[in-house]
């Protein structure tokens, strides 16, 4: 099977490192089954319609060649892919409320990911942009003292995170470039109800740039030469939202290893770009509707968004 070249010629080379596991996800609608999940999995497939791409992650026994396949024909550098023999793979099962608003989850089984410590393969750590997924600070730190140095840093987080390792946390925030986390989040770090509050406060933290997401009412980016704010493109029936947040922070590392810069002009259009890659990842379950959308749709997509948000 060919694979697409969808990254520009100069691209540099992407690093993802996070969870790559199986999920099972049921909605009002559907019910997926086990299906191909995980935050680097999301992640390293939306900055593959971009830029070159690596990932690390581990898997265990059950992670086989169709799943290999899946990455492999995106164009995902596997080296950092660790096979662990010991277990199976990291699983997660949850259902959605009726409206989406809300998600219960029914089990949690971390596997061979409950032993994981990201090694970078040596020619990983020169990687020149890198995406922290959604994984515990502790690691995030950790693939951070193997990077050498001039990488440009976008760290993830969660709400668990912040309740179990908070010091962590904020101990992880001087060392990155970029900070992403929502709104809920943002409240629960600072106390802030206000994103325009609560971002300024976080780059009080350590981070040069922080980049609040808002759900369904688009995403606010706090830098130091000024805020920029954009909608989500419109969805007119969503499928799963399992990922949407993965997939942003995978298509925004993607479009600046792409441009080869991440000045203030440039992380506007990635923020647009991230917004319409996230679109398709919620209209199908599991990966399927990134996966298969194409280059071709997102910049239709952000075509539109464009003139849906531009002032005459």
């Amino acid at each position: 099977m060919s694979i697409e070249n969808n990254s520009a010629p100069a691209a540099s080379p992407v690093l993802v490192v996070g969870s790559v596991a199986f999920d099972s996800i049921r909605t009002a609608k559907a019910e997926s089954g086990k299906i191909l999940g995980g935050s680097a999995t999301y992640g390293a497939i939306a900055s593959s319609y971009f830029a070159p791409t690596r990932i690390v992650g581990v898997v265990g026994t059950d992670f086989g060649e169709a799943e290999i396949g899946r990455l492999r024909d995106r164009g995902i550098d596997l080296e950092g892919l660790q096979i662990d023999q010991s277990g199976e793979t990291f699983f997660w099962a949850g259902v959605y409320s009726d409206d989406f608003s809300s998600r219960e989850t029914l089990e949690t089984r971390l596997n061979v990911f409950a032993d994981f410590k990201p090694t970078l393969p040596e020619s990983y750590r020169r990687t020149p942009y890198v995406l922290l997924g959604n994984i515990q600070p502790s690691l995030q730190a950790m693939v951070l003292d193997q990077l050498e140095p001039g990488s440009f840093t976008v760290a993830d987080t969660m709400n668990l995170w912040i309740e179990i390792a908070r010091d962590a946390l904020m101990d992880l925030l001087p060392r990155i470039d970029l900070f992403i986390l929502n709104d809920e989040e943002a409240e629960q770090l600072t106390g802030e109800s206000n994103v325009f509050n609560a971002g300024p406060k976080l780059l009080e933290a350590g981070p040069e740039i922080v980049l609040i997401k808002k759900g369904a009412h688009g995403a606010v980016l706090f830098h130091p030469e000024g805020l920029f704010a954009l909608p989500v493109y419109p969805v007119r029936e969503i499928a799963d939202p399992t990922g949407a947040g993965d997939s942003f922070a995978g298509a925004l590392v993607g479009y600046l290893a792409a441009a080869g810069r991440h000045d203030f002009a440039t992380l506007r259009k990635a923020c647009a770009y991230a917004t319409v890659t996230a679109s398709l990842t919620v209209e199908a379950l599991g990966v399927d509707g990134l996966e298969k959308a194409g280059r071709a749709e997102i910049d239709r997509r952000l075509d539109e968004l464009l003139a849906m948000t531009q002032i005459r």
